[in-house]
Formats: C-alpha cells, sequence, structure tokens
C-alpha cells in the first residue's frame, strides 16, 4: 500500500518567499531564525535585568582601590600607569633581590652536580674504573659481591641487574639536565647583573662592533670614567 502512495505524483510544497515590496529587508524569516533570534533577545533582556537588581541593592558605603586606580575610556575599564609606581632605589632593591635569588639558586644547582659526580665517577667527562652499585637489600648485595669476587675484571654491563642499570641512566639523565639548568643559570645572572648595572648613575654608551675587540652576540657597554672622591 506504501509503494502506491509513493507512486502517486504530489504536489511540492515550496517555502513562501520574501514579498515583491520587502525585498529590500532580505530574506523571509523562518520560524527556525525566528527561534534563534527570540532566544538572543530574551539571554540579554535577562542579563540587564540582573544588572539592574544589583545596581539596585548595590551597597552605597561601598568602596575599594581600584574606584580610584581606574578610569573609563570608551566604556571601558583602563588601569592606571604603573611605570612609574617605584621609585629609581626601590627598582635597584628589587634587581639585587633577584640577583640573589638567581645566585642562590646557581650555587645550589652546583653543589648538587658536585654530589651526582663524585657518585657516578664521571668527573670531567672520563670514564672510571670503579663503579657503584646500588641494592635494594642485602641479598642482592651479597649476590652482587660474590659476581665481583668471581673474576679479577669487572662483570660486563649486561650481568648488572636492570633495576640497577636503570637507575643508573636516569642519575647520568639527572646529571645532563642539571647541567644544562646550570649554563641557563649563568646566562640568567650575566643579563640581569648587566640590567642591574644599566640602572646605576653614570654616562655610559653602547660599543659598536667594530669597537669590541673579542665579538660576541650580547650587547657591550662603556661607562666613562670618573673621578672617586
Amino acid at each position: 500500500m506504501s509503494s502506491l502512495k509513493n507512486a502517486i505524483p504530489r504536489r511540492a510544497h515550496k517555502e513562501r518567499a520574501q514579498p515583491q515590496s520587502r525585498k529590500k529587508f532580505g530574506l523571509l524569516e523562518k520560524h527556525k531564525d525566528y527561534v534563534v533570534r527570540a532566544k538572543s533577545f530574551h539571554r540579554k533582556e535577562e542579563t540587564l535585568r540582573k544588572l539592574r537588581e544589583k545596581a539596585a541593592f548595590r551597597n552605597p558605603d561601598e568602596f575599594y582601590f581600584k574606584m580610584i586606580k581606574t578610569k573609563t575610556v570608551n566604556g571601558v575599564h583602563r588601569p592606571e600607569n604603573q611605570a612609574n609606581r617605584y621609585t629609581q632605589e626601590e627598582l635597584m632593591l628589587m634587581k639585587t633581590q633577584d640577583v640573589g635569588y638567581v645566585t642562590q639558586k646557581l650555587q645550589s644547582e652546583k653543589k648538587k652536580i658536585e654530589k651526582l659526580t663524585a657518585t657516578l665517577h664521571s668527573l670531567d667527562n672520563q670514564p672510571s674504573s670503579r663503579h657503584i652499585y646500588y641494592a635494594e637489600d642485602r641479598e642482592e648485595a651479597k649476590q652482587i659481591q660474590s659476581q665481583s669476587s668471581e673474576g679479577k675484571h669487572m662483570h660486563p654491563p649486561e650481568d648488572i641487574p636492570h633495576r640497577i642499570r636503570k637507575r643508573t641512566a636516569a642519575s647520568y639523565r639527572e646529571l645532563e639536565a642539571r647541567r644544562n639548568r646550570v649554563t641557563e643559570l649563568e646566562k640568567l645572572y650575566a643579563e640581569m647583573s648587566l640590567q642591574k648595572e644599566l640602572q646605576k648613575k653614570g654616562r655610559k654608551r653602547k660599543l659598536r662592533e667594530d669597537e669590541i675587540v673579542c665579538p660576541t652576540s650580547r650587547p657591550v657597554y662603556k661607562w666613562r670614567s670618573e673621578r672617586k672622591r
């Protein structure tokens, strides 16, 4: 029956177009378009209602510092300029504290590198004839001692337990990472020290490339010699 029903030709229903007199307004709005527009309108209306309610119940004695530290420019709140918030002495003190913190971290990393290097016996990247093995318990320690006492020479790396080899490799990776960190901290310390010196009083100028004896990628400054009393 359904096949006969579909075989009967029917009239194709088309959507109503915009009348000729309203062509200037574009396409005729359909129901789905109206639903989207209505939801957007009611959402904005609800937002305005909540804002009016907050304004009505606002405490007239309420105060916070942004009321006097910001200004409105074209309806947008702009914070006050923070460029001249600190004096030159305060900026120098903050620079000194930052340099001190970087120095502390640099010394700490160097001490950790020395401790790791002494443990791994890899000073100056030279392999050592001795190796240190870490055992989890006494039984594993006795096993390693028995393996080392069987021959005069050290056993090949494949005789070492996998857990110990894995831990040793992790220690070498940690050592390399800390050396890279020390290099980065030294660069940061040099840059912060230069910025601190540039904030001090005294006439100075940046040297040109042809004036630098040892070419470098970093800027080089020269201070004018002054007589000290």
